[in-house]
């Protein structure tokens, strides 16, 4: 069901129903609110109407007596009291003043703007219902009146053809209503759903800077925090050792910058706008990113099996699950011995074991508690496996995934 409220006689309809997927059966409750305006020109149509009945009955009838004029004009003021509720109770408004025209002719204006009105919901029982007292009470006031010049079934005739002309006018219009409503409510889905897609779009994008910056910089950030806290328990070191280490620390965290700036840079054209791919590191840097750590005093153990380099795809997912096993390894387990393992399983797999020794102390640099998430998530995109378990006092992860040029 959809969410409706009454509001000048018309119902509302909002934005929720769109998203729900609600569409109307029939153009029922499809009346739009009427301007000003368009109550001024179909309330002077109608009035239009009912003095050119009244002034052709009483040209018909030129003896007609002054108690029947006022029943005439009477039930005609009231019958254009009673449209004003038109929209509320159409069908019954319709009946009711569809009746009056039996003994009064200016309510001719009324009732074509009520019958008109009741059309636009196109129920076809009540139009048989409406038309069919329409044309009684023609044949009533024909019977009450003097007779004109030509046959009574000419002036049947035209009764029939002036009730059919406001029915079919009257479903134009319902119809007209219901497809601008089905218009406007497409249109509101369309903006729903793009702003929907420019959310999603933000949301990746964030969802990509936060990785990308959290494998590039962070590791960065563990090497620096790891020598600082080098230089803090060392009491030992000259003036020259002292200034070497702080420009090596330097040289770490302007490192750190430059990629920062590089993640924040490519992930979008500066001129364009548009998303780019940025550079990633493949299976050839892997020996380069672990020197790198090995130069900061990281002591690690590489074993590399593999028969042949792995497509770019696979290459860059090893550096990555490397690298944060480097960047894990010096947080939690700083001065452990980081042994890496790689090697074939089959012809078309990798498997990757990273292993180090607990019981170290716990270094000082926060963590954020998604390193291994992150890792599982790459495996799991490069349809693998991926595990991490505590074995014989070492923690273990184990990575396994397709190797397919």
């Amino acid at each position: 069901m959809w969410d409706r409220s009454t509001k000048g006689g018309c119902l509302q309809w909002p934005v929720a129903s769109t998203l729900l997927g609600v569409q109307p059966v029939v153009s029922a409750d499809l009346q739009p609110p009427l301007t000003r305006w368009g109550n001024v020109w179909r309330y002077v149509v109608a009035v239009l109407i009912s003095v050119a009945s009244f002034a052709g009955a009483a040209d018909r009838d030129s003896g007609v007596s002054a108690g029947r004029a006022a029943v005439d004009i009477g039930l005609g003021a009231l019958a254009f009291g009673l449209v004003t509720a038109r929209r509320r109770y159409p069908f019954a408004i319709a009946l009711v003043i569809s009746a009056f025209t039996a003994l009064s002719a200016s309510s001719g204006g009324p009732a074509a703007l009520a019958v008109t009105s009741m059309a636009t919901r196109r129920d076809r029982t009540q139009m048989a219902w409406v038309a069919a007292v329409n044309l009684a009470a023609a044949g009533a006031f024909q019977a009450f009146s003097p007779r004109g010049d030509g046959p009574w079934y000419g002036e049947m005739l035209g009764s029939l053809f002036f009730v059919a002309a406001l029915l079919g006018w009257g479903q134009f219009v319902g119809s007209r209503r219901e497809l601008l409503w089905n218009l406007q409510q497409r249109a509101e889905r369309a903006e729903a759903e793009q702003d929907l897609r420019a959310g999603e779009a933000r949301a990746n994008e964030r969802t990509r800077i936060a990785r990308e910056m959290h494998d590039v910089v962070a590791h960065r950030i563990s090497h620096v925090s790891m020598r600082a806290g080098a230089m803090a328990f060392r009491d030992d070191l000259s003036v020259d050792q002292m200034r070497a280490e702080s420009g090596l620390i330097r040289d770490a965290a302007n490192e750190a910058l430059r990629e920062l700036r590089s993640v924040l840079h490519v992930l979008r054209d500066p001129t364009t706008g548009e998303l780019v791919e940025q550079p990633q590191p493949t299976y050839a840097d892997l020996a380069a990113l672990i020197g790198r750590a090995r130069a900061d005093g990281m002591r690690i153990d590489l074993v590399d099996d593999l028969r042949a380099a792995p497509p770019a795809d696979v290459g860059r997912t090893i550096y990555r699950i490397v690298q944060e096993g480097i960047t894990n390894a010096s947080k939690h387990a700083p001065g452990a011995r980081l042994r890496i393992s790689l090697c074939d399983d089959g012809d078309d797999a990798v498997n990757l074991i990273m292993t180090n020794p607990l019981g170290f102390e716990r270094g000082q640099t926060p963590g954020s508690g998604l390193g291994l998430i992150g890792i599982a998530e790459r495996v799991q995109v490069a349809g693998g496996r991926f595990s991490h378990r505590v074995e014989d006092g070492e923690f273990v992860v184990e990575a396994w995934f397709p190797c397919r040029s």
